[in-house]
């Protein structure tokens, strides 16, 4: 009987260690990340934190930012790569970056006061086509494209053949539904998942428009629960339903009328939820991302005990790394077949293949990548979308893009309000033709007390191996330098110069990178100048005149990748300019000219302008930054017919916005050099108190005979002055709004202080 009952005792004990092995060998675990915007890189820190307790993870289900992190970990990112890849700067920019942001110095027009761009179109009548998204989505559509393509093609298309099944979930809002994504492009459908509404451009899938997944489940248990069936599920909680709406804040409104509440809760004996402690941020600020993670990586471990009392199985780091390397081991390589462009007339496509420099040959993502943001950035394309489809025959991608032409039509609305008296309006209208080569005309408007401007211009783009353009252009510029008094009893005296010049250019040029080019061209004008010789006049006196007619060849290199028009933060410029003037002067001396009774002068000019201008911000600091400014000017320039005619003619000095509308004859030479430093600390992306002082040394400085109103030149570095300037500037959606309080050396009104809304920006001049 003893051997008997021994037996059956062993038999027992087995039977139950097998059915032990069993049932936690077949335990299965999903994990559900929800959205949240940048709060959800706390979901990188929960998945570090379970890996580094060997939790097993057979199933993944997000949406949203939880989609992009999830569809990571299932095509085999580590955490740690996943938290390399979501603090990088690359990264980050792709779902930040404002519209038409993209670096392409040579397509970019010249910088002009519009606050705003209107695209439209004209058929039989005019259609506006207002945006439908702040952030850009060319840099996320290249992104998750290059992200997923491989890991998609691996699993041919199949979310359960990936590393780790995985699901996604967007929102049909014309059905009012959630779309789960069990297939098709992987890289497609996690774009779509976190598509947020006027954030993000919505995307086309199979006919539906889809838009962020967290309209209709933003945590998607029951996607997890119904397509997987597992024993046990973990959620990370990135989110939150949102407060009752407020009367006075229309995106509560907004949020509240467009998402729907989520059911946060999963069973206590079937799952764990994460729920890491976060205050409010919007969904786009990536600054605290480190600190998310870390937050997710702390509540994680917090209830690791009760994630383990629940799964007893273990998934080693061997295990993982093996399975990893497997999967990834079958990845194709991103090397282009072929491109189907969609969406252009045959003509049209022949522009796009020059723009990416496709022959029919192979091309790495590498390769592709510079020339498709040159694409997305010129004016003649709206919106395009990349698809990589891999082909089994062949073992390569064809690269599908669908491309919608631009608008014909661009209207430009800006301008600048002041505190000074410099106030204008601003008026661009732009006429876009594509074909095999690219037609830009355009016409804008200036009009105010101080400035006016009317300039009317055509450019034709040809895009092939070596691409160029040819622009011609006519301007009329005014400046009227008027005295900046009030008067209420006395005499108001009139403006004492009035400068107005016509002229027509041509230039042809070629970019040598995504943020330079060299061009070589002509101008040929005139440029008309009104003024009085001396402070003292009345409206009863007639001011000199002084015409130059000038035909002006010029060369000039730039790279610029300043990050704004005005009041930049980052980037670089740098311009080397020759210019050869070769022109004739004409005097008619007024009542204030010691030659008054002396009958009209002329006299023939040529000389050159070489200009070297270098101006780089610098990343330093967190919050600050410096910036460095130097400048150049050489010319054998001589003097014109008096002093002021002299002083006018002789290059101006203009580093900060107000100098541009000042005549300052202290800041005028015909041979200088400047240098000028910048403190900027920035408060937040948007605001900004910038400190800046600039040192200004006239090689000889220009002097005035009062005897004869002749012009000299002073002793060799005699004479020096300074710049000094502090603005508090917002960067507003439509342009700056600053409070800038200058100082001026050797000038009668050293302070200034004054208040802007938007550009002090003009059309080129002659000499500019």
């Amino acid at each position: 009987m003893f051997p008997s009952f021994r037996y059956k005792t062993i038999i027992a004990l087995i039977v139950f260690m097998l059915f032990i092995v069993i049932n936690v060998s077949g335990q299965k675990v999903a994990v559900v990340l929800s959205g949240g915007g940048a709060k959800g890189a706390v979901h990188i820190g929960f998945l570090k934190a379970l890996e580094e307790n060997d939790i097993p993870v057979d199933y993944i289900a997000g949406t949203s930012i939880g989609a992009v992190i999830g569809g990571l970990y299932a095509c085999g990112y580590s955490p740690l790569q996943i938290e390399e890849l979501i603090t990088s700067d690359e990264f980050i920019g792709s779902l930040i970056r404002k519209k038409n942001n993209y670096l392409n110095f040579y397509k970019k027009p010249y910088p002009n006061a519009s606050w705003i761009s209107i695209p439209f179109t004209y058929d039989e009548k005019i259609k506006s086509k207002l945006p439908t998204n702040i952030i850009s989505p060319y840099e996320m559509d290249f992104s998750f494209m290059e992200l997923f393509s491989a890991a998609s093609a691996t699993a041919n298309n199949n979310f359960d053949s990936l590393y780790i099944p995985f699901r996604c979930v967007a929102s049909d809002i014309d059905s009012s539904k959630a779309v789960i994504f069990k297939n098709g492009q992987l890289g497609k459908a996690i774009r779509a998942s976190m598509t947020f509404p006027f954030y993000f451009k919505p995307i086309k899938i199979d006919g539906k428009l889809l838009f962020d997944g967290g309209m209709y489940n933003n945590f998607p248990v029951d996607v997890a629960r119904e397509d997987f069936k597992p024993d046990v599920i973990i959620g990370c909680k990135a989110a939150g339903n949102y407060d009752p709406p407020d009367m006075d804040d229309i995106v509560s409104q907004i949020q509240n009328m467009l998402m729907e509440n989520t059911n946060y809760n999963i069973q206590e004996d079937k799952g764990v939820i994460i729920e890491p402690e976060l205050g409010p941020i919007n969904i786009i600020n990536f600054s605290h991302t480190e600190a998310f993670i870390d937050s997710g990586y702390v509540a994680t471990q917090k209830k690791m005990s009760q994630i383990k009392k629940l799964i007893k199985k273990r998934y080693s780091k061997s295990y993982r790394h093996d399975k990893r390397m497997n999967f990834n081991a079958n990845e194709p390589p991103l090397i282009i077949d072929s491109i189907v462009i969609s969406g252009l007339k045959p003509n049209q496509k022949e522009y796009v293949e020059g723009i990416l420099k496709w022959d029919e040959k192979y091309l790495t993502i590498g390769e592709l990548k510079n020339e498709y943001f040159k694409l997305v950035s010129d004016n003649m394309t709206g919106d395009v979308f990349p698809e990589m489809k891999f082909d089994n025959k062949t073992g390569l991608f064809n690269l599908n893009l669908n491309i919608e032409k631009a608008t014909e039509f661009d209207l430009e609305f800006g301008g600048n309000i002041s505190s000074n008296a410099i106030n204008e309006a601003f008026f661009g209208l732009r006429y876009k033709y594509l074909g095999k080569k690219a037609i830009n005309l355009y016409t804008n408007a200036y009009f105010g007390r101080f400035y006016s401007s009317v300039n009317l211009s055509a450019r034709i783009d040809y895009s092939q191996q070596i691409p160029f353009y040819i622009l011609a252009q006519f301007t009329y510029n005014n400046k009227d330098y008027f005295k900046n008094t009030t008067y209420f009893f006395q005499d108001k005296e009139p403006s004492y110069i009035i400068r107005s010049e016509t002229f027509f250019s041509f230039e042809i040029g070629t970019p040598t990178s995504n943020a330079e080019k060299i061009a070589v061209g002509f101008s040929t004008g005139n440029q008309d100048d009104n003024y009085y010789q001396t402070n003292e006049f009345t409206r009863i006196d007639t001011a000199d005149f002084t015409r130059f007619n000038t035909i002006t060849p010029f060369l000039y290199y730039e790279l610029n990748s300043l990050n704004r028009k005005q009041y930049a933060t980052s980037g670089v410029r740098l311009l080397v300019s020759f210019k050869y003037f070769v022109g004739r002067e004409h005097n008619e001396p007024g009542t204030t000219s010691s030659k008054s009774k002396v009958a009209d002068y002329e006299d023939d000019h040529d000389f050159f302008h070489f200009d070297f201008i270098y101006d780089n911000y610098f990343a330093s600091l967190k919050k600050m930054k410096f910036g460095f400014y130097s400048e150049i000017h050489f010319s054998n320039q001589n003097f014109f017919h008096n002093y002021v005619s002299s002083i006018l003619v002789a290059k101006p000095f203009q580093p900060i916005p107000e100098s541009k509308t000042l005549f300052l004859p202290n800041y005028r030479a015909y041979n200088y050099f400047a240098i000028g430093l910048k403190d900027i600390i920035s408060f937040s992306n948007s605001i900004d108190l910038r400190i800046e002082g600039y040192y200004f040394q006239p090689y000889r400085q220009i002097d005035n005979n009062e005897f004869n109103n002749a012009p000299f030149f002073r002793k060799i570095f005699s004479d020096k002055s300074f710049i000094l300037t502090t603005s508090f500037v917002y960067h507003s959606p439509l342009g700056p709004v600053s409070l800038d309080l200058n100082f001026y050396d050797k000038t009668r009104d050293s302070f200034s202080f004054l208040i802007n809304i938007g550009y002090i920006i003009f059309n080129k001049s002659i000499f500019d």
